[in-house]
């Protein structure tokens, strides 16, 4: 124990300054792999309720990229097809959709936030009344053809992580890093229920792990950009592994691909 209080403040500031310095080093360490990093585009497809969007923002925020949703904006366009009714609850889309696309404003604002026009409409697209006929939607060629045209416009600036079923098959088969997820059904369904419970929802969980079966099915199926694995994507199952767990996963796969590993004129 330190009696004289003069030493104690010196040793409590020197402790101070030592935390300090770690904390600083890290951030370097950080930033010098940000530069290092090209202005690329990294894909990450994948199953829906596999954590794509949580993987695809924390490798934006680990390595200060652009993040895009695609899957938002296939909800948004459901949404606003539900709204002016032009899908029936039968999923028959009334053809009028692809004229009222043109007039439709989908838009992220600030940052990650989908908007319609004004309106903020991010909890509104992630209702089971949403979810239950986003892959009809998804599945129409013109609306495909309209959201890809919106997400190039959104990416053209470059370093941009996006994510859904056919970012690294078609709507950017050139991007230099494709990830896709999967994880056991029961887990997904799983993962889904807990999120529509932290909502307010009361969901039941088989019609919950029946709706991810049949966007599954009409996901992998569907004529247009059908959900698959690219030939060059590295698969991540996340069924046992927590967020701490896919960043770091992400972080090696990205640090290995530019030769970060242990580079020799890395800080140390």
């Amino acid at each position: 124990m330190i009696s004289n209080p003069i030493a104690f403040y010196i040793f409590v500031w020197l402790a101070g300054c030592c935390i300090f310095s770690v904390y600083l080093l890290s951030i370097l360490k950080l930033n010098h792999t940000i530069m290092r990093i090209p202005d690329i585009t990294i894909a990450v497809d994948g199953y829906s309720s596999t954590g794509k969007s949580t993987l695809a923002r924390l490798i934006a925020q680990h390595f200060d990229f652009l993040y895009l949703d695609s899957g938002a904006m296939y909800r948004g366009v459901t949404l606003f097809a539900q709204e002016q009714g032009l899908i029936a609850p039968d999923n028959t889309i009334d053809p009028a959709l692809e004229a009222a696309l043109e007039g439709l404003d989908l838009h992220f604002a600030p940052g990650t936030i989908l908007h319609m026009g004004e309106r903020n409409i991010e909890k509104e697209i992630r209702t089971m009344e949403v979810s239950s006929q986003v892959s009809p939607i998804a599945a129409v060629p013109y609306v495909r053809a309209w959201v890809d045209r919106r997400l190039h416009d959104f990416a053209a600036s470059g370093r941009v992580v996006m994510d859904g079923r056919d970012i690294g098959t078609t709507v950017f088969p050139n991007a230099e890093i494709k990830i896709f997820m999967t994880a056991r059904p029961e887990v997904r369904a799983q993962r889904r229920f807990d999120e529509l419970v932290s909502k307010g929802e009361s969901p039941v969980f088989e019609e919950v792990m029946k709706n991810l079966q049949e966007r599954d099915y009409i996901d992998s199926h569907r004529e247009t950009s059908p959900l698959r694995r690219a030939e060059d994507a590295f698969v991540l199952d996340n069924s046992e592994m927590g967020f701490t767990d896919e960043i770091a996963w992400a972080e090696g796969l990205i640090r290995g691909k530019f030769g970060l590993l242990d580079a020799p004129d890395a800080i140390a």
